[in-house]
Parts: structure tokens; sequence; C-alpha cells
């Protein structure tokens, strides 16, 4: 506590750019203005660390066995808080230095940025060494005294109402460091409770390494008598309880971390129930300065007691609190993972507007990026039940960073997997896995595309992959489109959808074994005029009619031309797309295929045969079911009944 003085005060003007700033701050242009406590807390630390490397070589101080601990002492009848500390201190002319002027162009830069109104205060604040200043969004008069570790010097008190000037005098201070006692303004009364304080200190002070210490002033007009509030008082100075945590975890050595640690960590910082799937401890030095906790969670989805609604990494400057959800620590694709990140080596606050352009930022992305992909690919190659699980939780986010981050490309594609054909709905193939596995002659790596693992297990472009025992893998999310439009090929072999109307196949052989069909052979001439048949019904809807050569046990199948580039992503399009109508295609029959030969010889025998159409849309309709391209499924439903009443009536 300082005394009061009787020398008269000196009273000084703050330069222009330092009347600007506070008419800014006085009017609050932001809206946290909790921020304040962070700047001063922050401000108080610094004073501690630099006493204390002090005393390291010099016991030649002011009050040299003092606590090195920051104190708070709320008042909510005067409606005042008192923030002190046991630090370096502040001679006269450092007073003026720190609190009358503000360094080189800071005060420009900052009124620049702020005058904008668009960049949050906590990004602003602290950035130009203006964080001091932030407490006039709170108070309408400050008042600070400090007493340097200098012996020879005296105390001197600070004050100001933030208006144009300031008054410097000589106080009375037996004790070393800094108090300054803020008058809050009526609408910012909250900061006069202890409760607020210390919520405040847990968010953005937590791990500040000194003792933070926080004492609601009790008294008559509180309730109670003057010797209760007294005795509360003797009681809190007995046994003070720091409010902060002090200790960060991610700045300790990993080899002194228990694991339970971590999962308490981890659920504290999510407020998830569940344990993470994976923790990545880093503390590292070069190239840049590096202290971060990073975890994968157990699951996607969260429960309801999950309250972070915004993804990012915690950002920290010496365990000081910047940002709550950094997104530029990590690519878009990794938004899932969670985590805090610390460096000594960034300025207190780092505005939106300089993060991306920031150096050191650039460096800890690099850093933090190669260390998750890293620590994913260990986890692939070294437990597979472990990765079989982040790959049904979080494989889509890979998938979206194989298609919007070519740096990553590479190392994300051994992450990749897929079901396919051979593993059906019970396992996972990775593309090595699918490379190492493929038949002699093999060239090509074959994938089909569909909106369910049911339908592409009937998928009719199967047929010639099922008779010949060769593996196709299954591509059944959204985004798998643009994967395949990205990743052309894997070590050399390209990768083919089985719809290409050019099919690669690994033997000149195509022939297959054939279904067994009651009906008679189809000649050219029968088939031809079946074709022609389907194209008169189906009109424009397909590009062209004509025989497969891969076809088994289905009577017909859709296939791309050459020339559709963007097939892949149809089905996407048709998800997204109001309105959406998929391209036509090649419509390839089946002439050996018992509906086909039947059709061809019913043509031939009654070419009005009114069961043709029907017959014809409906195997169409079928087609498009299985590629999961029908607009509406719905509109088969006349085409069945009509095939059905026939059905029934043959058998009556």
């Amino acid at each position: 506590m300082s005394d009061s003085i009787s020398t008269a005060g000196e009273s000084l003007e703050y330069r222009t750019e330092v009347k600007q700033l506070l008419d800014i701050l006085a009017h609050s242009l932001y809206t946290d203005r909790a921020i304040f406590l962070r700047e001063l807390i922050s401000n108080a630390s610094d004073a501690l660390n630099r006493i204390q490397f002090e005393l390291l070589t010099n016991h030649e101080v002011v009050d040299a066995e003092a606590e090195l601990a920051i104190r708070l002492r709320a008042d909510a009848t005067g409606r005042t808080l008192t923030i002190s500390d046991t630090g370096i201190g502040m001679n006269r002319a450092e007073l003026i230095e720190n609190l009358g002027t503000i360094a080189h162009s800071g005060a420009r830069a900052f009124l620049l940025n702020a005058g904008k109104g668009q960049a949050a205060q906590e990004e602003i604040i602290g950035q130009f060494g203006v964080g001091f200043y932030s407490v006039f969004m709170v108070a309408d008069r400050v008042t600070v005294t400090s007493r340097s570790f200098r012996p020879d010097e005296e105390a001197w008190r600070w004050s100001s109402t933030g208006d144009s000037i300031f008054t410097l005098e000589p106080a009375t201070k037996s004790t070393r460091g800094t108090e300054i006692h803020i008058h809050l303004k009526e609408d910012a009364a909250e900061f006069a409770q202890a409760w607020r304080l210390e919520s405040t200190i847990r968010k953005h002070s937590n791990y500040v390494s000194f003792p933070i210490f926080v004492e609601q002033v009790e008294n008559a007009e509180n309730g109670g008598t003057v010797a209760e509030a007294a005795e509360a008082a003797e009681a809190v100075q007995e046994a003070p309880q720091a409010v902060n945590r002090r200790t960060a975890l991610w700045r300790q050595n990993p080899s002194g971390v228990q694991p339970d640690e971590y999962t308490d960590f981890y659920q504290q910082l999510t407020l998830a129930d569940d344990e993470p799937l994976l923790h990545l401890h880093i503390v590292t030095d070069a190239p840049v300065n590096l202290r971060a906790l990073i975890f994968v969670p157990g699951t996607r989805e969260r429960t309801q007691a999950h309250l972070r609604p915004e993804y990012g990494l915690t950002l920290y400057s010496r365990k000081v609190l910047i940002q709550e959800h950094n997104k530029e620590l990590l690519p878009e694709h990794l938004r899932f993972v969670e985590g805090v990140v610390d460096s000594e080596d960034l300025p207190l606050n780092v505005s939106r507007e300089t993060v991306q352009g920031n150096p050191l930022m650039r460096q800890m992305r690099r850093a933090l990026t190669g260390r998750v992909h890293k620590e994913i690919k260990a986890l692939a190659e070294n437990d597979a039940e472990k990765f079989r699980r982040f790959w049904e939780e979080f494989g889509i986010f890979v998938k979206e960073g194989v298609v919007t981050d070519p740096a990553s490309q590479e190392l994300l594609v051994d992450l990749l997997r897929f079901r396919s054909s051979r593993t059906g709905n019970d396992g996972w193939v990775s593309l090595k896995e699918y490379a190492a596995r493929m038949q002699e002659g093999q060239e090509v790596i074959y994938y089909v595309l569909g909106g369910d693992l049911k339908s592409l297990a009937h998928s009719p472009h199967l047929d010639y992959f099922r008779a010949h025992d060769i593996e196709v893998l299954y591509l059944v999310d959204a985004i798998d489109g643009f994967v395949t439009t990205s990743l052309r090929d894997y070590e050399g072999k390209a990768l083919q959808n089985v719809d290409d109307a050019n099919l690669v196949l690994p033997a000149d052989d195509e022939s297959a074994v054939q279904p067994a069909s009651d009906a008679a052979p189809v000649s050219s001439a029968q088939f031809d005029a079946l074709v022609k048949r389907f194209l008169s019904v189906l009109g424009d809807r397909v590009k062209s009619v004509r025989e497969a050569k891969v076809l088994v046990d289905s009577p017909c199948r859709l296939v791309s031309d050459e020339e559709s580039y963007e097939r892949d992503l149809e089905r996407f399009r048709r998800l997204t797309e109001e309105g959406y109508t998929a391209p036509a295609k090649v419509l390839e029959l089946n002439r050996k295929h018992a509906i086909i030969a039947n059709l061809a010889l019913a043509l031939e025998k009654n070419p009005n045969e009114p069961l043709l159409p029907a017959a014809i849309e409906q195997l169409f309709d079928n087609a498009l079911l299985l590629e999961g391209l029908h607009a509406n499924p719905v509109e088969m439903v006349a085409h069945i009944q009509q095939l059905l009443a026939a059905a029934v009536a043959a058998k009556a």
C-alpha cells in the first residue's frame, strides 16, 4: 500500500497521439472490456520477471525478501480495483516514459487500425504497446504509485482521468513495486467483484508464472460489522489462495508428465468427457520457440456439454492468452485438432491482419503441421486398431486435405483408406495395400463412385471385376469425386473409374463366365433393332446405346465417354445444386442377358408391344438408381406397376 503525500503535484500533457488514443478507449470502441485486466496483469508479470532476473546478481535492492506476487483488491462499495505487484518498479522518468508516451509510431498504427472499427479489441490492444491504456475502458480515474528497486530512488505517483493531462508527484511507499488504483466507471462496477476478477484471470492469465491473489474488501456498508470485516480480511491474509494455476502443462518436460495429466488437461480444455485418441507434447527452440499440447479428439461428434462452437488452437505468448480460436496455426483440414500453443518469440498480441504475414506464425504453422501429420502417419503404421478409429471419425478431413492442400498431399495420400470389393463393410484398404496385391498385368487402380456401399456392391460396373477377382475401391463420400480429380495416380499407377467407356483392363481377353439364360440367342439384326428402339424411347437422355463388352450378370450399365472429365463430381453436384440434371451418358446393353434377349425377340414379334417402352424406361431408371444419379425415384412407380400388372395377368 502507498501512503498519502502532501507535496504539490506536477501536471504534464500527453502527446497528441496519446490523447487521441485515450479518447477512443474511453468511448469503448470495442466490446470485451475485460481485456484490460489481462494487460495489467501481463505488465505486472513482466515487472516481476525483471526483478527476478535482477536478483540473480544483485541483492542490494529495496525489499529484497518480498514475495514475488500479484495482488488484486476489489472494493464493491467504493467501486474500486487495486492491482499491486512486487516487481522492478519505476522511478519518475520511467513513469513518464512508460505511461506518458507511446514508443515510436505505435499510437499512429493503433489509431489507424482501431479507426476501422472492424477488428476485435483483444487482437489490437497490446500489439502496439498500448496495453496499459486499455484501463480507461473501465476507469474514470487511475492512480499508479511505484517505487523502483534501486535503494536511492524515491516513490512517485502518476494519476490521470483519461483526459489530456496526467500528474506526477512524489509519494511515500515503503515496498518495492507498482500499485495501480482504479476508480471504475459505473457501467464497469462488475470488476469490483472478486468472482468477476477470478473468472477473467482463469480465462486470460491462468498460467502466469507468479501467484495472483484476489481479495474482496468487506465493510459495514456491505453488511456485517467492522470487526467482522477486519476478521475476514485477516483470514484472507493468513491463508491466501492463488487464483491462477501457474503451472502450464505444455511448458513442462514431457518426461515428467503423467498420462492422466494429459487426459485431465484435454477434458478441461475441450469440456469433453472422453479420452483423446492421440496427444503430442511439443517442446522445441529451433527453428522457432514452441511449446504446445496438441490433441486428436476421441470422437468427431461431441456431446451437448461440449461448448466450444469454434475451431482453432488456443494461442499463448509466455503463458498469457492471446487468442482462443487461432485458425492460422494449422491448415483447415486439421481443424478437428484441439490444443494450446505457446511461444516466447511471439509478441503479446498478434492481430488478425498480421497473422498471415507474420514470418514467425508461418514457421510455427509449418512445425505444427509437420508434427501432426507425422504422428498420424506413425499411428497408421504402428496401431491399426487406433488408426481405424481415427479414420472412421476424421477420414473425411484427410480427404479434404488431399484436395485442398497440395503441399501436404504426398503425405496425406498414404493415410487414405477405402472400402473395396474385397473388404466389403468389414475392413479398410490403403492405396499402398491395394497396389501390393494388384494382379499380374494390372496397371490401373480401379474405383467406383456411388451413394452407398450396398448400391456399389450391386453395381453392374463390377461384373467383369467380380468374374476376374480384381479389386475395386468403393468411393461413397461426396468429396470422393474431388479426391479422384485431384489424385490422378499413385506411385505411377493411374486411378480409373470403372464407368469409363474406354476402360483399361488387365488382360486382352474381355470374356467372362456368362450367366445361364433360357433366352434364345439374339442375332445382330435383332439386337440392332432393339438398340434403335432404346434410342427412340430415351431420346437425348442418353448419348448413345451400344453393346456392352464387360457385363456379365447385369442387363445394362451407364458409362461416361472420353469427354466427360467431370463425371466424378456428378454426385456432389446432384447433392448441392438445386435442379441439377445429370449429363447424358452412354447406355451399354448386355445382349446375352435374358432380359435384353427377350426384349429383342418381343420387339421382332410385335413392334407395338405396349410393355416395351415401360421395360426400357425401367431399365434406364435402374441404371440411374445404381449410379446414385436418379433425380426422382418416385417416377419409377408407374413403370413398375405397369410391368407388375402384365406379369400378374400372364400368370392368371
